[in-house]
This record gives C-alpha cells, sequence and structure tokens, in this order.
C-alpha cells in the first residue's frame, strides 16, 4: 500500500447556467490521498454541454 497517491475520479453533477437552465454534467476531481483517506483537492474541471473543459469556479452548482 503507498503512503501517497494521487486519484482521479468523476461524477455527475446538477448545476444552473442562466443561460440554458440545469444541466447535468460530468465533473473529475483529482485528488490526493494519504493511505487511503483523502486529504486534499487538487484540481476539479467539468466538461460542458459542448464538450469543452471548464473550472468549476466558472458556473454556480445547484445542490
Amino acid at each position: 500500500m503507498k503512503i501517497l497517491h494521487v486519484k482521479r475520479e468523476t461524477k455527475y453533477q446538477k448545476y444552473y447556467s442562466s443561460a440554458m437552465g440545469m444541466l447535468n454534467s460530468r465533473v473529475t476531481y483529482i485528488k490526493k490521498y494519504f493511505l487511503g483517506i483523502p486529504f486534499k483537492t487538487i484540481h476539479k474541471y467539468r466538461e460542458t454541454y459542448y464538450g469543452e473543459m471548464k473550472e468549476c469556479d466558472d458556473c454556480n452548482l445547484f445542490i
């Protein structure tokens, strides 16, 4: 078992766009793990409706 490792995980999340309303997109998280426990999110990005990649800070996430 590794002490430190980095893992990429993709989930579907709903978010709200003022131009298009509610959308469901794939959000990819890159996390750093210590002894199998996640302790830091290094980066997160999402795929837009048109197929381009964007930072998650550019959108309003709806929870």
